[in-house]
């Protein structure tokens, strides 16, 4: 059994760490050009014309940020969980309802995957005001996003079935 499951969780584990190592960096990046940018737009302010791109682009960077920032913290169990609960259960009872937490979480997900893109969909006439960028662009990171979430989930479950547990369990601190 130990084989079965080394052989399941090191691809999926694999692609796990390169989208982490995808995903942080792009952050980075979106967090230095959103400092840039606003900065851009308050010098432009007071010592000129204001820049009238700078708070669409601004704007833009955040939400991208946002989203891609919530699938490192999903990754690493930080988001808000409260696990007492979970916690005072004993060893089987707990493996099944995480099991199940975590099903319910890549439904979500999915729901998440297929409403953003028709979300995308509709709103794939419109252009930003400024930028005259498509709104689907900016939209897209919704469904993106859900995808890495889930992504990220069948890790756990799989570590669920195979292991017992998770290796970062929902709520805990990596170090």
């Amino acid at each position: 059994m130990a084989t079965l499951s080394q052989t399941l969780l090191t691809p999926l584990r694999f692609v796990e760490r390169a989208l982490d190592a995808l995903i942080q960096p792009v952050v980075f990046i979106g967090m230095a050009a959103l400092i840039a940018v606003i900065t851009l737009q308050i010098v432009s302010r007071v010592l000129f014309t204001a820049v009238g791109w700078t708070e669409e682009v601004a704007r833009f960077l955040l939400i991208w940020i946002t989203f891609l920032a919530g699938t490192l913290a999903f990754q690493r169990g930080h988001h808000i969980a409260v696990t007492f609960a979970v916690e005072a259960l004993p060893v089987r009872l707990r493996q099944v309802a995480r099991f199940l937490a975590v099903l319910a979480v890549i439904a979500f997900m999915i729901t998440l995957i297929v409403i953003g893109y028709r979300y995308m969909q509709v709103q794939s006439f419109q252009k930003s005001a400024s930028l005259r960028l498509p709104m689907s662009y900016v939209y897209a990171i919704m469904p993106i996003s859900a995808a890495i979430m889930a992504w990220y989930a069948l890790v756990d479950l799989v570590e669920i079935v195979c292991e017992g547990e998770p290796r970062k369990p929902m709520g805990e601190q990596t170090p």
